[in-house]
């Protein structure tokens, strides 16, 4: 039986945030997406927020 997990790991921050996903099959990982997301140009926390989601989701 094949097994597969998917794990999200994120290093918050309040001007910069990163992030990465993995997959792992069969205990075999590999990267499906990681970034960085630079907050410092945007006041609104709300608006921080909306570029997380939008990035990310």
């Amino acid at each position: 039986m094949v097994k597969e997990r998917i794990i999200m790991g994120v290093d918050p921050g309040t001007q910069v945030m990163g992030y990465g996903i993995l997959k792992v099959l069969d205990n075999k990982p590999s990267l499906e997406a990681m970034g960085v997301i630079n907050l410092n140009k945007y006041d609104d926390h709300y608006l921080r927020l909306a570029k997380i989601y939008a990035r990310i989701l």
